[in-house]
């Protein structure tokens, strides 16, 4: 999961502020969590205190990060549905929106980590989604992230992945970051970005180049660095020492906390946890 944290936070920076080239400081002095950060953190917080993975609880520990910090970088629907929901809603409750937007694959990380099958990950990987982003494409890409580091942390090649990515989600995995690169634009949709994010993972040779390939797309970086980053995590089981030291310097204490709590859930014990 931090793998997708610190996805974020070199994304970041690029995020309004393209670039088409892997050649870029990690960090400058733009860089910090987003809101991706902080829904990531609500979902985890969600798993671990709720077995029975309701809505009621996802939205209560959704409201609590949020409100942590409001200025995080939310979306207009989702800010709403976060801070005013009387707003859109005649109701005054929050009901999903039918959006399709990478929101709902941005802070998905956490479900593929803490389940024995494929088959509940993605049932949870729904839920996590259709509180918010309950249009299939929505759906889809929380489950095809979360399905990817499931996958990955059980040891599944990349061709595996690519494979079961494929034929179960329908995206296409069969181009290149440089085939992608020169038309593509900022895409905030899963359909126009998870499959892309995935790509640059499976063209990766480790963590630091998984998240360079998925800035360097030139898209919606911190999310898609997100994305990419949290199966690069599962998948090579490393982060750079200071890579980690760098991403644990811009983090709220409330953030190590949960994260000291998820990785023991987890019953997965990284040598950078416990990092300042």
């Amino acid at each position: 999961m931090l793998g997708a944290i610190i996805g974020d936070i070199i994304g970041s920076s690029h995020e309004f502020n393209s670039i088409k080239t892997t050649k870029f400081n990690l960090f400058d002095k733009e860089s910090c969590y987003t809101d991706d950060s902080a829904m990531t953190m609500a979902v985890a917080e969600w798993l671990l205190d709720d077995a029975e993975h309701t809505h009621k609880v996802l939205e209560d520990k959704m409201v609590k990060y949020g409100s942590l910090n409001p200025d995080a970088g939310y979306g207009g629907m989702f800010f709403r549905w976060l801070f005013f929901p009387e707003r859109i809603f005649e109701s005054g409750k929050r009901l999903p929106y039918n959006s399709f937007g990478n929101g709902s694959a941005m802070r998905v990380s956490a479900v593929g980590w803490l389940f024995d099958t494929l088959e509940e990950t993605e049932k949870v990987a729904e839920i996590s989604a259709s509180i918010t982003h309950d249009h299939p494409e929505g759906i889809k890409g929380a489950q095809a992230t979360a399905a990817a580091i499931w996958m990955a942390r059980n040891g599944k090649s990349k061709t595996e992945i690519k494979d079961y990515i494929s034929a179960k989600y329908g995206y296409n995995l069969d181009r290149t970051c440089n085939e992608i690169r020169p038309n593509y634009e900022f895409d905030v949709t899963c359909q126009g970005s998870v499959p892309e994010s995935i790509i640059a993972f499976l063209e990766s040779t480790d963590y630091e180049s998984t998240v360079r390939l998925a800035v360097s797309l030139g898209g919606d970086s911190d999310t898609q660095a997100c994305i990419a980053g949290g199966i690069a995590e599962a998948f090579y089981k490393d982060i750079p020492e200071e890579i980690v030291s760098r991403a644990m310097r811009l983090l709220p204490s409330y953030f190590k906390e949960t994260l000291n709590r998820f990785y023991d859930a987890a019953n997965y014990h990284p040598k950078y946890i416990g990092m300042e």
